[in-house]
């Protein structure tokens, strides 16, 4: 209940002490400020390791051919393995599980591109139309393959935007010609990775057009799957665990291999990957909470010492209120009102101060493993209702000392 004598009384008296309350005040602020500050950091590291380490959809299943190393079925060991256009298709319609994206790919290591006077030696790979989600590709300009273009078996490049820079030196290559291995393609698109030039260094075209300007025939590289996200990551690595272990049953009896032949068939799961940077990221978080609360702690113990020393002052005024009536949850309340006032609105100052700064400054951070770093809503509020929280707690035990003074001890107190 709304008490205007009670509001007067801590009017009055944090008005008598403007020092020790501003200096007190600006302690648990400065904690508040620090944490929030610390979370802040936290999400700018998790959002740089993402960006470090999952350039890849973070669940994307890739397999790639190698060698036998065991005799099997009149083949000797030491034959290589070639993947063929069938074997995808074989993997697509035979998966027990629901498959999000897939693309089979072709590249060329070192492909030879030219534009006019500039040329450069880039990676070419022939895909499907979802490598673009496998690759976290994202188009800036123009569009990403489509399944017309695979079936016409058109010269398209996409082209990345490191390619964009060194070739056309700021103009658009939209619709312009350039030659990949003397051979002409027109630019419909370019993209951006979150694996920086190193992934913008690639030129994606047709699978089908690839392996007919290179020879390739029905051959591929590689292929990738990813499957629809789960919200358990147990769950999600179960299921990408069986897919795979499907998948390389399926391609080792159709290529006979024998089955414990480990080096003719790799398989990449993504996800297991994913798994240790969470981890990381999890344990990062921990360690600045507990940063960020242990600060927070120094300025609360701060605040619980005030309020032992104005107890200590009140402690006569306590008494003639123990005296003349006053019940011990009338005195506690009185002192925790002060408590949670001042821890509240000095917190609340170095809260807003904190989130401020997050905003104005943490768009403009992009360091490798520190990107944009701030702090959500949520977070925000759970740091006010924890730091209300704290003024209670340490305006508790100060006042539950103030409310077991007996009135005749307090009368004599000097």
């Amino acid at each position: 209940m709304f008490s205007l004598e009670r509001w007067q009384e801590v009017f009055e008296t944090i008005s008598k002490n403007k020092l020790r309350t501003f200096l007190t005040g600006v302690s648990v602020a400065s904690g508040i400020f620090i944490l929030v500050i610390l979370l802040g950091v936290s999400v700018g590291f998790q959002n740089g390791i993402e960006s470090q380490f999952q350039n890849d959809a973070e669940n994307i299943i890739n397999i790639y051919p190698g060698r036998t190393s065991i005799d099997y079925k009149g083949f000797n060991k030491g034959r290589r393995i070639q993947l063929k256009n069938d074997d995808y298709e074989l993997s697509l319609r035979n998966s027990n599980h629901e498959i999000e994206f897939s693309s089979p790919m072709y590249q060329i290591f070192s492909g030879l591109i030219t534009y006019k006077n500039e040329s450069g030696s880039y990676r070419v790979e022939g895909v499907l139309p979802d490598y673009q989600f496998l690759e976290k590709a994202d188009i800036i300009e123009g569009r990403f393959i489509n399944i017309n273009d695979d079936i016409t078996k058109e010269k398209y490049a996409i082209i990345g935007n490191r390619v964009k820079k060194d070739l056309f030196k700021g103009d658009s290559p939209i619709g312009k010609q350039i030659k990949i291995s003397g051979i002409n393609f027109k630019v419909v698109g370019v993209f951006t990775d979150p694996g920086g030039d190193r992934e913008e260094s690639r030129v994606y075209v047709p699978i089908s057009t690839a392996q007919i300007v290179f020879g390739a025939g029905t051959d591929i590289r590689s292929m990738g799957f990813t499957l629809p996200k789960e919200e358990n990551y147990d769950l999600a690595l179960e299921q990408s665990n069986a897919f795979a272990a499907q998948l390389e049953l399926l391609l080792k009896s159709k290529l006979q291999i024998d089955p414990k032949d480990e080096s003719a068939i790799f398989i990449s799961n993504n996800i297991e990957n994913t798994k240790e940077v969470y981890l990381l990221i999890s344990a990062m978080r921990i360690f600045f909470w507990g940063v960020g609360i242990a600060t927070l702690l120094a300025g609360i113990i701060g605040v619980s010492n005030i309020m032992l020393i104005i107890v200590k002052e009140r402690t006569k005024e306590i008494g003639v209120r123990k005296a003349l009536g006053a019940e011990p949850l009338s005195i506690v309340g009185m002192i925790l009102h002060e408590s949670i006032f001042v821890t509240a609105i000095s917190g609340l100052f170095g809260l807003i101060f904190g989130l401020i700064l997050l905003e104005v400054v943490g768009p403009y951070i992009e360091l490798d493993f520190i990107k944009n770093p701030s702090v959500n809503f949520n977070i925000a509020v759970s740091t006010l209702i924890l730091l209300i929280a704290a003024g209670a707690i340490a305006g508790f035990f100060p006042a539950w000392r103030g409310a077991k003074i007996k009135p005749i001890d307090a009368l004599r107190d000097e």
